[in-house]
């Protein structure tokens, strides 16, 4: 099957201008400008396309939200990219930018958008030039700005760099960075849709999920129904990392199995035992490598059923040799170094948790510690105005549930080394 998302892999260039324009670019948007832009909603709706940034929220539902209101409307794609171990955006935005642009596009026509902002974290700098040369190159194309296609409808792109915040991936922290304020979630009601960017109604959508939108258009909605299954349907970017043989993205339709992804990916590294997987990056329960889990669809609705998710499919690979200990502790310092501080759960949480955990390590707890941070999690969870807050909590209590042996072996008294065999005694008082 040829991919649909990581078209390069195929055909070489297709991130060009030239190159996407003779493979079919942009005949979604020309059809969708011949549509009423209720009718392309629709399509995006029938064909059941899930956001592919994480929450698996239906794309053509989150369109339909959009009140009918004058005035200024927007798009923001959220390239902001910063879970660990996912890198599949970036790969869109280097090499297939031209699709997303367009799916952005269709996007914008769909709810009458007047511009798109393309939220790209701070270390995409070096391909921001790139990507501000291919929409110009689209604008003197007549595919970005006044009267697109003749239709009588405008639509400008701005490219937006972040600063390296992990918060500025929830969309309404996205929103206030873009403002030109803290990178801070907001208390909703009200959404985004109708009140977000500058106080407008507002899409919010991730790279791959848009990158989906001018196939859909193209080919219908009964095409993309036919990739994947019924509830989960379409082609998925699978970020593969951690201890694998061939680390890097793969494109295959949701519904394989771990055990096929893994082998796809060329097996455990050094042909160790898998002991865990992180089917989420650090924001998703962590699996042990049972058979059940194993043999499990990558859909939404089965890794859900395990106690994980899915979300946006960054994949981390766990072998036999790994500490959960030091795992975790990995974990629970990147969210404490990325928690933004206005909520107090998440705030004090995330800071205790690693506190506690860091005592754990060391060898200076007791097993009351390990009690102490499930408890510390089990209050966070639920309490904060952004979901990094139960985020934080997923590797800890995940953890705790498969391997908590491991972390009470960490506070068991040492015993002291045995004397080495012929050397002298030494007698208390003696000379």
């Amino acid at each position: 099957m040829a991919n649909i998302l990581l078209r390069e892999k195929d055909i070489p260039g297709i991130g060009q201008y030239d190159t996407y324009v003779q493979h079919g670019g942009y005949d979604g948007l020309k059809k969708a400008l011949g549509m009423k832009p209720d009718e392309v909603i629709q399509v995006v709706k029938d064909s059941n396309l899930r956001g592919r940034g994480g929450a698996g929220f239906p794309t053509g539902m989150k369109w339909s939200f959009v009140p009918k209101t004058e005035g200024p409307k927007y798009i923001t794609v959220n390239a902001d990219e910063s879970e660990p171990g996912t890198f599949k955006d970036r790969q869109i935005l280097e090499y297939n930018f031209q699709q997303l642009l367009e799916g952005s596009l269709i996007c914008a026509y769909a709810v009458q958008a007047s511009a798109v902002y393309i939220y790209a974290r701070g270390e995409f700098w070096d391909i921001g030039p790139h990507m501000e040369a291919e929409i110009e190159k689209a604008r003197k194309a007549g595919w970005v700005g006044q009267n697109i296609g003749g239709s009588g409808w405008g639509c400008e792109v701005y490219v937006h760099l972040g600063a390296g915040a992990y918060i500025c991936g929830e969309e309404s922290a996205l929103l206030n960075s873009i403002e030109g304020k803290l990178g801070q979630p907001r208390v909703r009601p009200p959404f985004p849709a109708v009140a977000g960017l500058y106080a407008r109604p507002t899409v919010i959508n991730n790279v791959e999920t848009l990158a989906n939108v001018p196939q859909i258009i193209v080919q219908g909605a009964a095409w993309f129904k036919s990739i994947g299954t019924e509830k989960s349907p379409g082609p998925k970017i699978f970020c593969m990392s951690g201890h694998i043989e061939k680390p890097g993205n793969y494109e295959f339709p949701l519904g394989l199995t771990f055990r096929q992804l893994i082998e796809a990916a060329g097996g455990v590294r050094g042909g160790k035992k898998l002991k865990a997987i992180l089917p989420s990056g650090a924001s998703g329960p962590l699996l042990p490598a049972t058979d059940k889990v194993l043999d499990t669809a990558l859909t939404y609705e089965d890794v859900a059923a395990l106690g994980s998710v899915l979300g946006s499919a960054s994949v981390i690979i766990l072998d036999e040799s790994t500490d959960m200990v030091w795992a975790t502790l990995k974990m629970a310092r990147f969210f404490k170094h990325e928690s933004c501080g206005k909520c107090t759960p998440c705030r004090e949480g995330t800071y205790w948790l690693l506190k506690r955990l860091e005592a754990i390590y060391a060898k200076k707890a007791t097993p009351a510690d390990v009690q102490l941070i499930e408890d510390v999690a089990k209050q966070m969870q639920g309490k904060s105005l952004c979901a990094l807050g139960d985020f934080a909590t997923s590797p800890v209590m995940s953890a705790l549930k498969y391997w908590r042996d491991e972390f009470l072996a960490y506070t068991q008294p040492q015993k002291p080394a045995p004397a080495k065999a012929g050397k002298d005694k030494v007698v208390a008082g003696g000379d």
